[in-house]
Parts: C-alpha cells; sequence; structure tokens
C-alpha cells in the first residue's frame, strides 16, 4: 500500500470505479477530479508501473487503444488502504 505514490493510489481508485477504461478515461476522470491537466508524461508511465507490479492489467480495445482493470492485489490494496484511513481517522468512517 506504502509503496504507492498518492497518484497511483488515485489511479487505481479511478480504474476500479470504471469498467474496463481507456487510459484517456483515466486521464479525463482525474482530470476533473484534480481540476488540472494530466500530462501523458505523468500518467503512461505510473499505469506501467500499476500494470508491472501486478495492481493493474491492461488489455487491447482496438488496434489503438488499451482498457484498465484492477487486479485482485488491487482491490486488496485499496482495502487495505481504506480500512488504514478508517483506523487512523475514526470519524471518517461510515
Amino acid at each position: 500500500m506504502f509503496e504507492l505514490s498518492g497518484f497511483q493510489r488515485d489511479l487505481l481508485v479511478v480504474i476500479a470505479g470504471l469498467d474496463e477504461p481507456s487510459g484517456q478515461d483515466v486521464k479525463e476522470n482525474l482530470e476533473a477530479v484534480y481540476g488540472t491537466e494530466i500530462n501523458h508524461g505523468r500518467l503512461y508511465p505510473n499505469l506501467d508501473t500499476l500494470v508491472q507490479q501486478g495492481y493493474v492489467e491492461k488489455g487491447t480495445l482496438d488496434r489503438r487503444t488499451n482498457f484498465y482493470a484492477v487486479t485482485d492485489h488491487g482491490l486488496d490494496t485499496l482495502r487495505e488502504w481504506a480500512d488504514w484511513q478508517r483506523d487512523t481517522v475514526p470519524q471518517i468512517a461510515h
């Protein structure tokens, strides 16, 4: 969990919340949350890192477009992170 940057955790959250999003879908969703543009040089290397470390799977939608899906390991990591947040700041627990 803590081996990921905040940006990488945000990528996991966005990917987990969408159905096989493309990199462009992920980018647009994060830009809406961040309120600023995310350049490709930041986005795709971080997506590749998540794929290489087994948090995300990458597939092909068509010849030019890939999709991303969170793996079981990625979901476990998100759950662990959410549990840590609730345990650390009890006021945010539902």
